[in-house]
């Protein structure tokens, strides 16, 4: 059987809607059509809710914490109270029992400081889940152990956290750091949640594969021109449900779920507000003007055209064509029970459901301030947008420094060495399963003056 043929079986045994087969066995981009979304929210109170609502319900007593950790001094959210003393990446929050718990939110991997500033909705490319460090087993069972001997009170305001943590932190250790365990992590609460009820069960109800896949977050001021949610472009209907995903860490039962469900509005207006940074630095404008010229002949038809008249055609790009690492989207067909617990739970319900549809490839993103995301790819593994756009320069093993960041305003990405060979978790290393840095290799078509000028251009975006 041809190639082709075998790909078309596949796929139409998967339910997957598909687009023409061309002669040459490639496949055509996909269009992505877009869903309703709920609208009239309230982009102020969306940020409130997002910085100290309690959409994650869990988390570790406030006073074990700040002993544990110190008072944070930096307050990049101005916050008050008891927020004031925390992280940007924790919210205080109030349990049942009146105890205060100290909650992750969504800015562990939506928002990241860049030159001293706090950039809401960017993602955070310098989280750490080689060891562990933010939940660490050891650690949980000692708090656990000590908070049953002389905190009562707060051990019950704190169990079903510590339970969850216990549970999941295993399986999200990335082989190194600055990438996202975000797959993983949703793999393994959906594998111990009931789809209907989101009861917690202590034993995992679905196989979860061997490995964690690693991801880079995508910023979120790019939601607003997109038909669909995630790199291969499967979240589909509703954007609110995927948002509130995160409350799968510590939901009792989906009437907590509903409650943080009719606050997706607001957050859906706020992230919609969101705008990326212009660059700081000095844009040869006449330069960049030719990249326009090259980008719109030769780009914009995958990521849309920029300036007074915006297009963005929402496409997403079979594997055939795109050949970037291909572990991230492979996942959701070697692993089609989290696809199916999806589908069949609560999030499909009512009048503003969601649903996952896989595709074999992945989604050709808008590029609203592409000079501030690196590194690039969605397993960031080019750490330079000069390196994307010439796949010759993309380093095999590369560090950057986590603890004093340098970012190069030329080249548009992090500084970094090249290494000659892999070792420890603070090298990249492109030979590891999922973490290639292959692929979208149309940049090496241009001439070296067309990837200067293409390059000047995206400074304006």
């Amino acid at each position: 059987m041809k190639k082709w043929m075998v790909v078309l079986v596949l796929i139409v045994a998967s339910g997957v809607a598909f687009t023409a087969i061309l002669n040459d066995g490639a496949y055509e981009p996909v269009h992505i059509p877009p869903s309703t979304q709920r609208t009239g929210g309230d982009a102020q109170k969306g940020y409130e809710y997002l910085t100290t609502g309690d959409y994650v319900k869990g988390g570790m007593p406030y006073n074990i914490w700040i002993l544990g950790m110190g008072k944070d001094k930096t307050n990049f959210l101005q916050r008050t109270g008891k927020n004031a003393d925390i992280s940007h990446e924790y919210t205080a929050v109030t349990a049942n029992n009146g105890e205060v718990l100290v909650a992750p939110n969504c800015m562990q991997c939506h928002a990241q400081v860049f030159d001293d500033t706090l950039i809401m909705g960017l993602g955070n490319t310098f989280i750490d889940f080689t060891a562990n460090e933010k939940l660490n087993v050891n650690r949980l069972k000692k708090v656990e152990s000590l908070l049953k001997l002389t905190a009562p009170n707060k051990y019950r305001a704190a169990k079903p956290f510590i339970d969850v943590a216990k549970t999941i932190t295993p399986y999200l250790i990335t082989e190194i750091r600055g990438v996202n365990a975000a797959d993983r992590l949703a793999a393994v609460l959906v594998a111990h949640r009931d789809p209907v009820t989101f009861k917690w069960n202590p034993e995992a109800q679905l196989e979860i594969p061997e490995g964690v896949i690693p991801s880079d977050v995508p910023p979120w001021w790019l939601l607003k021109k997109k038909n669909a949610m995630f790199y291969n472009g499967f979240g589909r209907g509703d954007f609110g449900r995927f948002l509130m995903a995160s409350n799968l860490l510590t939901v009792n039962d989906t009437a907590e779920s509903h409650e943080v469900d009719t606050h997706m509005p607001d957050l859906l207006a706020y992230i919609y507000s969101l705008e990326p940074p212009k660059y700081p630095g000095t844009v040869n404008t006449a330069l960049a003007n030719e990249g326009e010229i090259v980008f719109n002949k030769k780009c914009s038809g995958c990521h849309g055209t920029y300036g007074t008249n915006e297009t963005y055609p929402n496409l997403l790009i079979p594997q055939a064509v795109i050949q970037t690492d291909s572990l991230l989207y492979k996942n959701n067909y070697s692993s089609p029970q989290f696809v199916n617990w999806f589908n069949q739970s609560w999030f499909t319900t009512g009048d503003h459901p969601a649903r996952l549809e896989p595709f074999m490839g992945y989604i050709a993103p808008p590029l609203d301030g592409i000079w501030v995301t690196a590194p690039f790819l969605h397993n960031g593994s080019v750490p330079t947008l000069e390196a994307l756009l010439n796949s010759d320069l993309r380093p095999r093993y590369w560090r950057r420094n986590f603890n004093k960041p340098e970012y190069d305003y030329e080249k548009l990405g992090w500084k970094y060495t090249k290494e000659n060979q892999a070792g420890g978790k603070l090298i990249y290393n492109t030979d590891l399963p999922g973490y290639g840095n292959y692929g979208h290799t149309f940049g090496d078509k241009l001439t070296e003056q067309e990837r200067k000028a293409v390059l000047e251009y995206l400074k304006t975006l």
